[in-house]
């Protein structure tokens, strides 16, 4: 029970349940997804929301039987007070942090960029802070400053009903009628064309890759998947390897380690293995490609610039990227190369670049 997480929640009713309705077809808010989502990450022990209660009074009822703490902010004295849930949502969750030493995790439902300084705070006291908020009103600025930040739209159980259209103010055809909210059906359905697109396991595979070898560059240890996931989550607190098509993360570290991606290895607890990047079929059979074009090109016109010699590799391999063998730069794996006997790698200042040439006396991984 101890090393359980403690959450507090607190929740920006009118942002989530107005951005539900504009932008998930008219959706009404419910709150047992992000329940979901959070009882996988520690146990919620505050759950407060802040609206103007008389303008969700349906809703009322559904969150008192979640236990949620309704935080009434009357509107009465119209736009002096537009700030007010806000303003005290934010002293309130300052409070719990001072008062609640063993709260470890804030969570905010909401899409406000107005939160961002409230989530530096918190980060700079030594507590987690995650966001939710549906993603087209979502300011790109509060994802970044955030641990993790989950998109409603994405969390399991929210299902995204086409969006209701408003009759004409004049009669119609039959025909118009039925093909007029085509239009709405596929705004709707942009969001899921969008979230498609991201799920490209080559990127993913590049952000691994490239992720597990700066881990390794910086710490000289071991890198655990769960230190991986948490640098992941740094780099983008939107990452979900659900959206790539994996129900967990050691299923898509599976996955990368049967494509040479990364190697898994046992671990310091069950669950929880380390990974490494290949050290055999990896940067040497790449290695080796790198040289034999440069000795191909160079046969004939001398040493090769680095400059569009990235482009001669991918016509000898099409799928080739210095990115998924952890380098962070094509330089970087020609000096890799170059420190590995292949090539040699010298500064032309009369040209300005780099220049390669082939060392045909040694193969990669040959003894000296």
């Amino acid at each position: 029970m101890d090393q359980e997480d403690r959450i507090a929640l607190f929740l920006d009713y009118e942002n989530l349940a107005i951005g539900a309705r504009d932008h998930l077809g008219g959706m009404t808010f419910d709150l047992r997804p992000i329940a979901d989502a959070l009882a996988e990450r520690g146990r919620v022990v505050v759950r407060r929301a802040y609206a103007d209660w008389s303008y969700f009074d349906a809703d009322r009822r559904l969150l008192t039987r979640s236990h949620v703490e309704l935080i009434d902010i009357p509107q009465r004295m119209g736009a002096s007070r537009k700030n007010a849930a806000d303003i005290k949502m934010a002293v309130d969750a300052l409070q719990l942090a001072f008062e609640r030493d063993y709260i470890s995790t804030f969570v905010f439902g909401t899409g406000d960029s107005d939160f961002t300084p409230l989530v530096h705070k918190l980060r700079e006291l030594n507590k987690r802070v995650i966001g939710v908020g549906v993603e087209q009103s979502t300011s790109a600025l509060l994802p970044p400053a955030c641990d993790e930040f989950l998109y409603y739209d994405r969390l399991e159980g929210v299902e995204i009903r086409p969006a209701r259209t408003r009759p004409g103010r004049t009669p119609a055809p039959a025909k118009p009628q039925e093909t007029a909210p085509q239009p709405v059906e596929q705004e709707i359905e942009l969001p899921v064309a969008a979230e498609e697109a991201p799920r490209d396991v080559d990127t993913l595979a590049v952000l691994v890759a490239q992720t597990v070898a700066g881990l390794q560059g910086s710490s000289g240890g071991a890198v655990t998947a769960s230190t991986l996931k948490r640098t992941l989550l740094r780099k983008d607190p939107t990452f979900n390897e659900g959206d790539y098509g994996f129900r967990t993360f050691g299923e898509l570290l599976r996955y990368l380690a049967e494509r040479n991606v990364v190697e898994l290895g046992e671990g310091p607890a069950k669950g929880d293995p380390e990974v490494s990047l290949p050290e055999s079929g990896g940067p040497e059979a790449e290695f080796g490609l790198l040289g034999s074009v440069v000795a191909d090109l160079s046969r004939n016109a001398g040493p090769v610039a680095l400059s569009g010699l990235k482009n001669h590799l991918r016509r000898a391999k099409p799928d080739f990227s210095e990115k998924k063998l952890g380098y962070r730069s094509f330089l970087q794996f020609c000096k890799a190369a170059a420190t590995a006997g292949v090539v040699d790698l010298r500064w032309d200042p009369e040209t300005d670049d780099y220049l390669l040439t082939a060392v045909p006396s040694r193969s990669v991984g040959a003894p000296a």
